[in-house]
């Protein structure tokens, strides 16, 4: 299994480097960043940065959209980062939140983002693509590499992730969820003639190392809240009974809206209505051994990088525990059991 640290884009910008050198040093593998340009800081000027000092880490949002940034802009940016730097990015990219909602846009139809994945993955592989009519390539670009991860929860956008996705990104870290989500997409990667085990699956939550649970969830009850926005959304499209798991869906009946000013942020007051139980399911908090334990459950489904949310209060000793003990106990039980 590999790792990743998913950080916020807050200013000043050199806190996100040094948290980003900070994972490397602890034997994370990848460095994810919101990319929210209204709220945050833009993300990949940061990664520029974090890439010059740094030697291995990659780096990507999680996550784009297709609205936000023309598909040409996005690629040239990869495929420049990659020239500059070895290939060392990676896309994630979803239908949109926040990057919208925040200017009362809306999602991206399906149709958009499949669209998007296909022009921005040619291009930033150094290969000529069809867009608006045209044939473009980038005459500088040579060797490029990228992978596009697609962010997805509903049913439609679970397949398309398993039709065209080079990895799948679920943000939560529910077991029972996972399993049915990864089932899922390896059911629509097969019926596409594609290999399901060609696809990487990253589970994305938040991460506390910690004794003192109750602390514990009231710093981490923002990301029910974050994904309760993606469950609406389902909801209102297919209903409360369709074949997504009533875990996922039951917990949002309480929401009353959500303020994106307070977007990931510990203590977002418009999370008030996740439950405790939905907090624990959702996220891995506790000691280190309640760590391994859950992520082992999780790498036994087929889950291939934990990428684990720091929007919280304990950033730094949560590297240290997981570059220390999480990181190496997991790693040595896939050795030994080669």
């Amino acid at each position: 299994m590999e790792f990743g640290a998913v950080l916020q884009c807050n200013p000043p910008a050199q806190r996100t480097v040094a948290l980003a050198k900070m994972a490397e040093e602890h034997g994370f593998d990848y460095v994810w960043t919101f990319d929210s340009h209204l709220l945050w800081q833009e993300p990949y000027v940061i990664y520029s940065q974090i890439l010059a000092e740094t030697r291995s880490i990659k780096v990507g949002p999680m996550v784009t959209n297709p609205a936000t940034r023309d598909w040409t802009v996005t690629a040239s940016t990869y495929a420049t980062l990659n020239q500059m730097y070895g290939n060392r990015t990676v896309c994630g990219i979803g239908r949109g939140d926040s990057a919208v909602r925040v200017t009362n846009g809306a999602p991206t139809t399906l149709k958009t983002l499949r669209q998007a994945i296909h022009v921005i993955r040619e291009l930033a592989n150094s290969r000529p693509v069809e867009y608006n009519g045209a044939t473009l390539q980038f005459p500088w670009s040579k060797g490029s590499e990228l992978e596009v991860w697609v962010a997805a929860y509903g049913p439609l956008a679970l397949k398309l992730t398993g039709e065209v996705g080079d990895g799948f990104i679920l943000q939560l870290a529910d077991v029972d969820i996972a399993e049915w989500m990864i089932r899922t997409v390896r059911q629509a990667a097969a019926n596409a003639g594609r290999d399901p085990d060609s696809i990487s699956f990253c589970v994305a939550a938040p991460m506390y190392i910690g004794t003192d649970l109750e602390h514990m969830r009231n710093q981490c009850r923002w990301f029910g809240g974050m994904v309760g926005n993606h469950v609406a959304d389902i909801v209102s499209k297919y209903g409360s009974d369709s074949s997504v798991p009533q875990a996922l869906t039951d917990y949002i009946a309480g929401r009353q809206g959500y303020d994106y000013n307070e977007h990931g942020r510990a203590g977002n007051t418009h999370a008030d209505f996740v439950p405790d139980e939905i907090v624990d399911r959702f996220c891995i908090l506790g000691t280190a051994e309640e760590h391994m334990e859950k992520l082992e459950k999780l790498k036994a489904l087929g889950v291939t990088q934990f990428a684990g949310y720091l929007q919280h209060d304990n950033k730094e000793e949560t590297l240290r525990v997981y570059g220390e003990t999480v990181i190496p106990a997991l790693r040595e039980n896939v050795a030994a059991k080669a």
